[in-house]
Formats: structure tokens, C-alpha cells, sequence
């Protein structure tokens, strides 16, 4: 099993000096009910705070102010108006889905149809609610995009058919492969599994990451690497090795690590090892 150093933080590239907003891609973040727009707003902060060029959350309008006093940088999309945010994913390179999501009726009709509309070229995240929407409705996924997977170990359980008890690395690989998709299986010793390739642990975190809202963020986090810097499975890694390093860093002299904190310590990180 590969093990997810500092040398993954290779993918992290200084900036251009020509470099505009465009530079840095289009990210959608779609989730956030009328319960859950905490959670949607921990991923997009993530997105934003890690670089992407542009940031649009598509979420319930009762969320509007929420976002825009919690992350101004992030512009607003209603959920409820289905063809102006398929507007908004067709011209994106990222579209993160599921955190807050919930499995309401419209939930599911805003995850078949981005399923239906993503094209070549496109990532999509796919993390919390539209995982367990994709197993109670046995969707298949896009054959057109790259799709990245953020479960924790009972969403993993739901999407690939592998109990918990037996989530041993090789399944868990020979079930990324089936899928084809990049897996973040998230634990304490998170592992990222993509096709044709070695198994790699996460070698760095912490207990007090063990809080709501750590997976939101490391979705928002992940898209926002994807959008700058690609979107293979070692920009994947670096992603997963950001948000569990800066949260060891800040454990040092905190009992719990929220996730704010994190997604506020990434701009300082990323510089720290930008080559």
C-alpha cells in the first residue's frame, strides 16, 4: 500500500503572473436543504479558500443570506429553478454534489439530472446525501465525467456492496475499478482507491477532526484542488493530505478542530508548499 506523504503537496503550482479568475476554474457546489445549509456552506468556504477562480453553491433559497454573510466570495443559485442551475453546470469544470443534500423527491430529480447533463471533461465530487441517493435508486454513474467519490465507511458500504467489517484495502481498490471512480474512503486512516493503481493511506490526522462538517469541507476541498491543478487521483491525494495536515497542525493546541478552521488555514498552507 502506497502511503500519502508530504511529497503528494507537489501538485500544489505557483501562480502565473498572467493569472485571472478563469485560470483557476468553475465549481459548482450543490447541496444544502432547508436543514442542512450549514454543510453547503463549510464546502463551498473550502472551494473558495483553496483557490478555485469561481464559486456558485446551488442550494435552498431559505440559505441566501447564510452564504453570502459566511462567504461572500460565493455567488447563490435557488435549487428550486432547475434549468438555470444546469445553465450554471454546463459551464463548469467541477460540480460538487451531496453535502446537506438530503434524499427528498427534489434532491433526487436535481441528481438524475445532473447525471443526465454532465459532459466530457467535467468532475464531479460526489459526497453525503447524492451517495446515498445514488444506492437507494441503484443509479448508475456518468460514463463521461470523472467521478470522484468522498464516502465515509457506511456510504461506502451502500454505493460498493462491501460491508464495513471487510473494507480491506483490496476490495475496497477492486470496487473503485468496477465503479470507475476515484474513492475517498474516509476513516481514521482515510485511503484514496483509483483504477490501476496501488491502494494509498492518508498518513496524517487527527481525533479532533472527529466533528459535523469535516467531510463537507474535505468535498469543497477536493473540488477546489481539482478545478486548479487536474483531475487525477494524485490531486486527490494532496487534497486529502491538505485538510487532515493542517487539522494535525492546529490539534497541537486545540482539544477539537473545526472545520472552519481548517478551510481558513488552507491559503497559508498551500503557500507554504506551492511549487
Amino acid at each position: 500500500m502506497q502511503k500519502i506523504t508530504n511529497d503528494i503537496l507537489k501538485i500544489i503550482k505557483k501562480r502565473p503572473a498572467n493569472s485571472y479568475k478563469g485560470t483557476f476554474g468553475r465549481i459548482v457546489l450543490i447541496g444544502g436543504n432547508q436543514n442542512f445549509g450549514g454543510a453547503i456552506m463549510m464546502a463551498t468556504m473550502a472551494a473558495v479558500y483553496s483557490g478555485a477562480g469561481l464559486v456558485t453553491a446551488v442550494t435552498d433559497k431559505s440559505n441566501q443570506s447564510s452564504l453570502h454573510s459566511h462567504t461572500p466570495e460565493a455567488m447563490f443559485q435557488d435549487i428550486d429553478d432547475l434549468d438555470a442551475v444546469m445553465k450554471l453546470v454546463s459551464q463548469a469544470n467541477v460540480v460538487v454534489i451531496g453535502p446537506g443534500l438530503g434524499t427528498e423527491p427534489r434532491s433526487v430529480s436535481v441528481l438524475k439530472e445532473l447525471f443526465n447533463q454532465v459532459k466530457t471533461g467535467q468532475t464531479l465530487v460526489i459526497d453525503g446525501s447524492a451517495l446515498t441517493i445514488v444506492a437507494e435508486q441503484k443509479l448508475s454513474l456518468p460514463t463521461n465525467s470523472t467521478n470522484v467519490l468522498t464516502p465515509h465507511q457506511m456510504e461506502w458500504q451502500r454505493v460498493s456492496g462491501i460491508e464495513i467489517k471487510n473494507q480491506s484495502p483490496e476490495l475496497n481498490q477492486a470496487a473503485a475499478e468496477r465503479l470507475n471512480v476515484i474513492a475517498v474512503v474516509k476513516s481514521s486512516r482515510t485511503e484514496v482507491c483509483s483504477p490501476h493503481q496501488e491502494v494509498a493511506e492518508n498518513t496524517v490526522g487527527t481525533p479532533a477532526q472527529a466533528t459535523g462538517g469535516m467531510g463537507d469541507t474535505l468535498a469543497g476541498l477536493v473540488g477546489g484542488f481539482i478545478c486548479q491543478f487536474g483531475n487525477q487521483a494524485d490531486v486527490v491525494k494532496a487534497a486529502v493530505y491538505t485538510h487532515s495536515a493542517i487539522a494535525e497542525q492546529l490539534a497541537k493546541t486545540q482539544y477539537v478542530v473545526l472545520p472552519h478552521q481548517i478551510s481558513q488555514a488552507i491559503p497559508e498552507f498551500m503557500k507554504k508548499n506551492e511549487h
